[in-house]
């Protein structure tokens, strides 16, 4: 067998990363998949006692609250991902207790066509698996984060905080926090 490619030879990047054109002609063809994570604390018992949201600004030049997200590149493990995007946002003291083989709590899937469902992103289809990953170290935030807030449970899923977030990540994060709710009474 010989080896022949259809394909342009890869530029000399990071493996799993595409330049800016590839993900933008990637993203105009192909669902992207990524992964939420709603960062928790807890305590001794296993109970969320707060929830850390961070401070971005939209490409609109909107304030909003969010919740660490990014894509899960090419041969790239979920676990790794996961660890990759909260280390990027809340930094490499965060010290995030992430399982060998970590569970979805839901699939959101994001449509760049508002209305098709709750969660919405314009710049692509996006399918994304989410997770509530307690964290145990200092966190601070980095990267595009302009700072990263500490709530109640209570204050995270308030109307406030909700109107805040966008896309449909309130709905991950109430979702996250009933199912870790749930689990934590298993």
């Amino acid at each position: 067998m010989t080896e022949t490619s259809e394909y342009p030879p890869r530029p000399e990047r990071p493996a799993g990363w595409l330049s800016d054109d590839q993900i933008a002609m990637a993203r105009r063809w192909l669902p992207i998949l990524y992964v939420d994570a709603v960062p928790v604390r807890v305590d001794d018992s296993g109970d969320v006692v707060a929830v850390g949201l961070l401070l971005r600004v939209t490409s609109e030049g909107v304030m909003s609250r969010a919740l660490v997200s990014g894509r899960v590149m090419y041969h790239e493990r979920v676990r790794d991902a996961l660890v990759r995007h909260i280390e990027k946002d809340l930094g490499p003291l965060s010290l995030p207790r992430i399982g060998p083989a970590p569970q979805p709590f839901m699939i959101a899937e994001y449509f760049p066509t508002k209305g098709i469902g709750p969660f919405h992103d314009a710049r692509q289809h996006a399918v994304s698996l989410a997770f509530v990953v307690p964290v145990d170290g200092e966190c601070e935030a980095r990267q595009e984060a302009l700072d990263i807030v500490w709530l109640t449970p209570e204050e995270a899923t308030s109307e406030e905080i909700g109107a805040e977030m966008h896309g449909g990540q309130d709905v991950i994060l109430r979702r996250g926090l009933a199912s870790h709710e749930e689990g934590a009474g298993s």
